[in-house]
C-alpha cells in the first residue's frame, strides 16, 4: 500500500498522526493492550469489536492500524504519541494501562 493511501502518518520512533477525517484509525498494540480508537473528535479506548478484515474495517469507516507491524513501528510501543485532526496530541502510556492516566492530551494546538 501506498503512504499516499493510508490515513494515517508515521513520525520519528511513536508517534502516529492521523490525516483522514473520514476514517477512523483503531490502535492495535499488543493482545494484552487495550486498543485504542482516533477519531475526528480525539482519542478513547475502543471498546468494540476490531474488524476481522479490510473490508469490514472499511463498511464501518475505520483502519485497523497494528503498532508492532513492520509497515509501522515494527515493535509492540510502551509509549505512544498521537496527532489527532482536533488539534491536539495526545499520550498513550500503555504501562497506566486501567488508569486514568493512560489517555491524556499531551499537547494542546501542535500545529
Amino acid at each position: 500500500m501506498n503512504n499516499y493511501e493510508k490515513p494515517f502518518l508515521v513520525s520519528g520512533r511513536n508517534t502516529l498522526i492521523h490525516k483522514n477525517k473520514k476514517l477512523d484509525l483503531v490502535v492495535v498494540n499488543d493482545d494484552d493492550d487495550p486498543n485504542v480508537i482516533v477519531t475526528r473528535h480525539g482519542v478513547k479506548i475502543f471498546t468494540e469489536s476490531v474488524p476481522a478484515n479490510r473490508a469490514e474495517a472499511k463498511d464501518r469507516y475505520m483502519e485497523v492500524v497494528d503498532i508492532s507491524s513492520s509497515d509501522v513501528f515494527g515493535e509492540v510501543k510502551t509509549l505512544l504519541f498521537i496527532q489527532a485532526i482536533n488539534n491536539k496530541e495526545y499520550k498513550v502510556d500503555y504501562s497506566k494501562k486501567g488508569t486514568d492516566l493512560f489517555i491524556r492530551i499531551h499537547q494542546e494546538n501542535y500545529i
